[in-house]
């Protein structure tokens, strides 16, 4: 099968490194420079510093010629969410089955990604990759579970024959929105658990952060049309519990820093990868509000970034509220 992977970041260049071996695979680097170098060297250094390419993996930094490779196979775009509608409006007619890895909602619309695809490529054959998945364990070949989610199930079951592997187990979902609402709403909780645990609140504090993140992450996706027991799966809870409690975790990290009490400005620059969290919080609350969601713990993130309110203050404001029933 021939497979093509457009955007040669972590995650991009993970992806094509556990797959390159197997079957015939391009990635597709934007800046032509970074690309002559991965060639060169044999290794992403910006992204995955001291991981090597397989030999059989293809570098390429022509859009249209790394599209037309997998033209009979799949496609995998690996841009960050702000890049999606624009890498897929650049695909032919023709093309073929599309995955996406992104996570987020699209900054200023609040969409995901199953509805930029329907706004841009409305015929197009598409779903989304999603699931716990550090790039670099993935680049090691340590074992990871993700799950291809489309309303197309011959999609799901092609992106099983093209991923799935030894280190890499993929399992398939009818509910990309589903999955979708899980890898957005998870990086804005992963703040809100770095702040916890940067203010040292405990594990008591951390516990109840997840589990009543995981509840307003299943009250979102309930309110946009996902089922309820995908938030109970990989793309929900497993992503969410890895991606608030994992030290590679860069929403994570922006939490942590911003109980250190540092600007979040100064957090985005030494950062130097895109923490997805950020730019979707805002849009988190506007989906939510719209569909008339409650969602206190991603609301305070929001006041939090946009330094409305202290971390402290985001912590009393969340333990002053009424005692409820749980369900």
């Amino acid at each position: 099968m021939n497979l093509t992977v457009l955007g040669a970041g972590a995650w991009g260049t993970a992806l094509a490194i556990s797959i390159g071996a197997r079957h015939a695979t391009r990635l597709w680097a934007r800046d032509a420079a970074q690309a002559e170098r991965m060639r060169g060297e044999r290794r992403n250094e910006r992204y995955l510093p001291g991981v090597a390419l397989p030999p059989e993996l293809q570098i390429d930094d022509d859009f249209d010629a790394a599209v037309t490779h997998a033209r009979d196979g799949l496609i995998v775009i690996a841009t960050p969410m702000s890049g999606l509608a624009a890498t897929l409006a650049r695909l032919p007619a023709d093309a073929p089955g599309v995955l996406w890895l992104c996570k987020g909602f699209q900054e200023g619309t609040g969409a995901l990604g199953h509805e930029i695809a329907r706004s841009v490529c409305p015929g197009a054959r598409v779903g989304v990759l999603s699931g716990p998945s550090f790039a670099i364990e993935v680049a090691r070949g340590q074992p990871t579970a993700l799950v291809a989610a489309s309303a197309d199930a011959a999609l799901c079951e092609e992106a099983v024959a093209a991923l799935h592997g030894d280190s890499l187990r993929v399992y398939t979902s009818s509910d990309p929105i589903g999955v979708e609402v899980g890898g957005a709403v998870k990086n804005v909780l992963a703040i809100a658990t770095g702040i916890a645990d940067g203010m040292q609140l405990g594990l008591n504090a951390r516990a109840a952060l997840i589990t009543r993140g995981l509840a307003e992450m299943t009250r979102l996706g309930l309110a946009l049309g996902a089922q309820a027991e995908t938030f109970m799966g990989l793309s929900g809870l497993g992503d969410l519990v890895l991606t608030a409690t994992g030290d590679l975790s860069r929403n994570r990290k922006v939490g942590l820093l911003l109980a250190q009490g540092k600007p979040l400005a100064q957090i985005l620059r030494e950062l130097g990868h895109v923490a997805e969290g950020v730019y979707s919080a805002a849009m988190v609350r506007q989906r939510a509000g719209v569909h008339g969601v409650e969602m206190p713990i991603a609301q305070a993130v929001v006041e939090v970034l946009d330094g409305r309110i202290t971390p402290r203050q985001a912590v009393e404001q969340l333990m002053g509220r009424e005692a409820r029933p749980e369900h």
